[in-house]
């Protein structure tokens, strides 16, 4: 199996993003400025058990659709590529494909999606694989949200959430006007 990265431009900063054969395994916003970092693509291939390799225009594609989403485009990113979900498996891959039906605009909460990932009462574990996803944005976990409605924490960035609910609020909410 072979692994590259690129990296796509976001409002939010740069994102590493490495591929396999298979399609995208990680979409990773850079928790600094520089998404060049070396712990950043370590991290990665800790978890692959290689380095990839860098490959300058292999995320091409993802940068027009991340571009289109942030210009409100509603997208829904697994309909134009591929995820390698090897990153993930169990009740926490299950929660992520539960997220992914989540409409654009839309929010759940945790234990919303725990009864759509077909195990009521794991809102804990929904929150532990939001936490965990390898596919920032593209996997929308910023939809889903806390019981009472706020929308909690994204990684070290709880203003990137806010800031996605909103992008995507506002765009459906003009969409139909």
């Amino acid at each position: 199996m072979n692994f590259r990265y690129d990296f796509v431009p976001t409002p939010l900063g740069d994102a590493l993003v490495v591929f396999s054969d298979d399609g995208v395994v990680s979409f990773d916003l850079s928790e600094g400025q520089d998404p060049t970092v070396p712990w950043l693509l370590e991290g990665v291939a800790r978890r692959l058990h290689t380095v990839p390799e860098p490959d300058p225009g292999a995320a091409d594609e993802l940068a027009h659709l991340i571009e289109e989403y942030f210009d409100g485009v509603p997208i829904r990113f697994d309909e134009h590529i591929r995820l390698d979900w090897r990153l993930i498996e169990g009740f926490h891959r299950d929660a992520l494909l539960a997220v992914c039906e989540i409409p654009w605009g839309q929010t759940l909460g945790y234990g919303e999606v725990a009864v759509l990932a077909g195990s009521p009462g794991a809102a804990r574990a929904v929150g532990t694989a939001c936490r965990l996803t390898p596919f920032s944005i593209i996997v929308p976990v910023h939809r889903v949200v806390r019981a009472d409605g706020s929308a909690g924490q994204y990684g070290a960035h709880p203003e990137h959430k806010r800031f996605l609910i909103d992008l995507e609020s506002s765009s459906a909410a003009a969409r139909t006007a």
